[in-house]
């Protein structure tokens, strides 16, 4: 099993690579693949993933401390 990384993007997405499960709060699992990004302003149309929405719409810069 690979190293799992979630990259949060300026402005954007959770861009997630690695081995993981997705599963929602009632216990469906998403399919995912090796690498793909989640929604995090919540203008997506195919949410949890993220669809590009939020281009010019969403801003939000995270950074480690």
């Amino acid at each position: 099993m690979s190293k799992a990384q979630i990259k949060v993007n300026n402005n954007g997405s959770l861009r997630v690579t690695g081995d993981v499960e997705l599963v929602d709060a009632n216990g469906k699992v998403f399919t995912t693949k090796q690498t793909f990004s989640l929604c995090r302003c919540g203008l997506s149309e195919k949410k949890p993933f993220c669809d590009g929405s939020h281009k010019g719409r969403f801003e939000s810069s995270v950074g480690a401390e």
